[in-house]
């Protein structure tokens, strides 16, 4: 379900969505978390700079959503702030595969919004499976 969205919203646009799934976030804000996955990953190499990643710390039950300035610059902090509390709300009615998935086709909408898709000139940046850490 979830790599189908990621798919799916990659196909409308230039931008690249990642998802990122682990046990812990210890000792760490989820935001700074995200972050550090985010450049671990390379996530920042996209041409346009637009990747987004979405974090989640399972047992920790925490959540964040981190994008790249290209994309950041234009939706602004509210944005991914409001993604995150729609994701929280769909968690806690225990719909977490549906709640990412939702997450991801809205990224995808502002995506596509600022960076459409050219059949000519687009290229699948990153990979589109989940991350797994630790």
């Amino acid at each position: 379900m979830v790599v189908k969205a990621i798919r799916h919203a990659e196909e409308r646009t230039s931008g690249e969505v990642r998802v990122f799934v682990e046990n812990h976030c210890s000792w760490m804000d989820a935001l700074d978390r995200a972050a550090e996955v985010f450049f671990s990953l390379k996530m920042e190499k996209t041409e346009e700079r637009n990747a987004v990643l979405v974090y989640i710390a399972l047992k920790d039950h925490q959540l964040a959503v981190f994008a790249d300035e290209g994309i950041h610059q234009r939706v602004g902090t509210g944005y991914w702030t409001e993604l995150v509390g729609e994701m929280l709300s769909s968690f806690n009615k225990h719909h977490y595969g549906q709640g990412i998935a939702e997450c991801v086709i809205r990224i995808g909408e502002a995506l596509q919004s600022h960076f459409p898709y050219n059949k000519d000139t687009d290229k699948n940046e990153l990979p589109d499976h989940i991350v797994f850490g630790r």
